[in-house]
């Protein structure tokens, strides 16, 4: 007794099915931005570029040079001489802040400049230093007797090597 299935309907396997044709790409989207807001509640939120990053500080410092008490003049001249270093970090910032507007992407190059020069200095040091240790860090050279120089008499003095 065999049990026969129904023979599927033809018109069932022509038609498409019906789910999301971009679930993928959805689910990744929704990864992504989990994961951002994971980091973003670990880490803080991440930095600007480096023309906003400049005029934070920039607001940074005048709000502190702003606020400092004025010790070098005393307190008779106190409030007219912060008035004065308020006036001076205004003009500052004033003159500072179109710059940093209207050349953005001048900043960018200069932060990213920053870090090629940094880790050109970097690979610079580690060459340098894997030098110095690999001169030290011969077995062969750890005898006394290779380390003498053969033009000098048998007594205890070693070379030393300056450079």
């Amino acid at each position: 007794m065999s049990e026969e299935r129904p023979a599927p309907d033809p018109s069932e396997e022509d038609r498409p099915r019906a789910t999301d044709a971009d679930a993928w790409a959805t689910a990744c989207a929704e990864d992504l931005a989990a994961e951002q807001a994971r980091r973003r509640d670990r880490h803080g939120p991440p930095p600007g570029s480096a023309a906003e990053e400049l005029k934070k500080l920039v607001d940074t410092v005048a709000d502190k040079l702003s606020g400092l008490p004025s010790p070098l003049l005393g307190g008779l001249a106190g409030p007219a001489a912060q008035h004065m270093v308020r006036q001076v970090v205004q003009q500052a910032k004033a003159a500072v802040e179109p710059v940093i507007d209207r050349n953005p992407d001048v900043f960018d190059h200069l932060a990213a400049a920053g870090s090629e020069l940094l880790a050109a200095y970097r690979s610079a040091v580690q060459a340098q230093e894997h030098r110095w240790t690999a001169r030290t860090a011969d077995p062969a050279g750890d005898a006394r007797g290779d380390r003498r120089d053969p033009g000098e008499g048998t007594g205890p003095g070693e070379r030393i090597d300056l450079d």
